[in-house]
C-alpha cells in the first residue's frame, strides 16, 4: 500500500526516510530513524513493533539483513509484511513477503534502499531511485522530495494517493525534520510545502535549540529578541 525511501548521507551522518500511500497518516506507522544507528521503514499489512527490533539489531551490530531476520522472527504474520533498512555504513536490506499485493519488490544502491507494495508497477520505485542518483547536487531533503515525485509520477500507488511523511535526524536523539500528510489529496505535493515552510522557519530554531554539543542552546536574551524582531514580530522576553 505503500512506496518509500529509507537513506543515509554519510556527509552528514543524516539518516531519512520518505513514504507515500494511499492510507491515512502514513507517517504515524512506517517510518523510523535513529541517529547513529539507521533508518527504517515497516509497510505493507504494517507491524510498528518492526522499525525499533530492527534498529535495536543494527544498534548492536548486526547488518540491516540480520536484523530485519531477527525482528521478523517471531512475526507469524511475516508473509504480509515488508521491512527495509539501511545502517551507519551504507548497507541495506529488504524483506518482501510472499503475501504482499503485486506489485511490490525494491531497489537498493549504496546508502539507498526503497521499496513499495500495491504500486501501479515496478517503474514506481524505478524511476524513485533514477531521480534520487541523478539529483546527488540538491540537498538530502530535496533530494528525496524530487525521488518521491517522480515515483509518483511513474504510477504511485495503484489505488490513488492520501497521506505522505519525511522523517530526518542527524546528531540528536530526536528528528531534525518530521513532517506529515495525513490526509490530503495530493499529499506530496503539500508535502512539498511544508518542506519549504521548514526550510524557512525550521532549519534556523535548529541552530538555537538545544542539543548535544549545547545542551541548553542560544540563551542569551538580546540574540533571542533581535531574532524575533528580524522577523517583525513585536515580542520581548521578560527580565
Amino acid at each position: 500500500m505503500t512506496w518509500s525511501i529509507v537513506v543515509h548521507d554519510p556527509d552528514t551522518g543524516a539518516f531519512a526516510v520518505a513514504v507515500a500511500t494511499k492510507a491515512f497518516a502514513v507517517g504515524a506507522s512506517c517510518p523510523f530513524v535513529r541517529s547513529g544507528v539507521g533508518a527504517v521503514s515497516t509497510q505493507s499489512m504494517t507491524n510498528r513493533y518492526l522499525g525499533p527490533a530492527v534498529l535495536d539489531g543494527m544498534a548492536r551490530g548486526l547488518a540491516p539483513a540480520a536484523a530485519i531476520e531477527g525482528a521478523l522472527a517471531g512475526d507469524e504474520g511475516k508473509g504480509l509484511r515488508q521491512v527495509h533498512a539501511v545502517d551507519r555504513y551504507g548497507r541495506t536490506a529488504a524483506w518482501t513477503g510472499h503475501n504482499c499485493v503485486a506489485w511490490c519488490g525494491n531497489v537498493a544502491a549504496e546508502g539507498i534502499s526503497i521499496a513499495g507494495n500495491m504500486l501501479a508497477g515496478e517503474p514506481t520505485i524505478a524511476e524513485t531511485l533514477a531521480a534520487w542518483k541523478a539529483n546527488g547536487h540538491v540537498s538530502l531533503t530535496e533530494r528525496l522530495m524530487l525521488a518521491m515525485e517522480a515515483g509518483e509520477a511513474a504510477g504511485g500507488d495503484r489505488r490513488g494517493r492520501q497521506s505522505a511523511a519525511m522523517l530526518m535526524t542527524t546528531t540528536e536523539d530526536f528528528p531534525d525534520l518530521n513532517l506529515r500528510v495525513d490526509d490530503h489529496t495530493q499529499p506530496l505535493v503539500e508535502l512539498r510545502r511544508l518542506l519549504g515552510i521548514w526550510r524557512v522557519e525550521g532549519v534556523p530554531r535548529l541552530g538555537a535549540a538545544p542539543c548535544k554539543a549545547n545542551p541548553s542552546g542560544v540563551t542569551d536574551l538580546d540574540a533571542i529578541e533581535a531574532g524575533w524582531i528580524a522577523r517583525g514580530l513585536e515580542l520581548r522576553v521578560r527580565r
